[in-house]
């Protein structure tokens, strides 16, 4: 497994590491002992960072997570967790006050005193640039609550106003084969700046693994199901901001550049994980195969001409209809 430094903490991680909203059963019902099993079969297999946030299962996977480190002591593992959706979604909640609230719940549910990496969840976009938040994220840090803080992102310009502060240590945002617009300013930005780039989405929700036809369905509880057409968050961070139909072809192509015996989940993962400027990219896991093959993705190869399948992807199917909107 490679090892990168993520951006201004200065922790060494993994460039693969887990993301664990499924652990919350937000994609269909996850057990203890199986949330376990997922995350022993990506430490085994080299990872070292692990996403969460307070909402996800309403604490469920951060609880998860600091039981399974409170087994396994001895383990040197990053979790960075997020705050700021628990309540709504108005720039007037981003306070100190709720901050030292909602970071010191994750605490108690990760059993830690001090958070290694606090995220804000894609809040309202006027939080980017207001000084008080910043202020206050700093006391955080004082005040040792958390160790270091960074945002997470719907937009590119979202990501360089974060980028732009000097407490920011990472951004994370949704990069992909079909999502490239933060490789024209966002990627360089936070390279220059020092700035860890945390990539989330980065199989399509599952679009880029290669499994799905026009006819595939979801559990009801699933965002894959619910939030196809974006009615519940962001369009576009549930699959790619086109109509699944599309995503589907567009996939089936994506299929067709990847090398004999590499499946399309670990060329996907392979190539954002080697672009220039990116940390670690956090694909999630429901099973232990699915946490091996993200994990083993870390040291596939691919042909010099990979790269350019993939942009010409990108031209034909999504440019036009998502480049603008993010």
């Amino acid at each position: 497994m490679q090892q990168r430094i993520l951006g201004r903490t200065g922790r060494t991680i993994s460039a693969i590491g887990l993301g664990t909203w499924q652990l919350g059963a937000d994609w269909g019902d996850v057990d203890e002992s199986s949330a376990f099993d997922v995350l022993r079969a990506s430490v085994d297999a080299g990872v070292t960072f692990f996403d969460t946030a307070d909402v996800y299962g309403d604490g469920r996977s951060e609880q998860f997570i600091g039981r399974f480190l409170a087994q396994h002591p001895d383990l040197e593992i990053t979790v960075a967790t997020k705050m700021g959706r628990r309540g709504p979604q108005d720039p007037a909640q981003f306070t100190l006050d709720n901050f030292r609230a909602w970071t010191d719940r994750s605490r108690e549910n990760l059993g830690v005193d001090t958070l290694d990496l606090v995220q804000l969840h894609c809040p309202p976009t006027p939080v980017f640039s207001s000084d008080a938040v910043y202020d206050a994220l700093d006391t955080l840090v004082a005040e040792q609550r958390i160790a270091n803080y960074g945002v997470s992102v719907e937009t590119c310009d979202e990501a360089l106003a974060a980028i732009a502060r000097p407490g920011t240590a990472s951004v994370q945002i949704i990069v992909n084969a079909f999502r490239l617009k933060p490789l024209d300013e966002v990627l360089p930005a936070a390279a220059a700046a020092g700035v860890g780039i945390i990539v989330r989405v980065p199989l399509a929700s599952g679009l880029l693994s290669g499994k799905y036809t026009a006819e595939t369905t979801f559990p009801a509880s699933d965002h894959r199901n619910y939030n196809r057409d974006g009615s519940a968050f962001d369009v576009g961070e549930t699959f790619a901001g086109v109509d699944f139909e599309t995503g589907v072809r567009a996939a089936q192509e994506f299929a067709a550049l990847v090398p004999e015996g590499v499946t399309p989940a670990a060329a996907a993962l392979s190539w954002v994980s080697n672009l220039d400027g990116v940390s670690t990219v956090i694909p999630g896991a429901r099973n232990r195969a699915q946490a091996e093959g993200n994990a083993a993705a870390g040291s596939v190869e691919l042909p010099a001409e990979f790269d350019a399948g993939v942009h010409d992807i990108y031209d034909r199917f999504f440019r036009e209809a998502v480049h603008p909107r993010w």
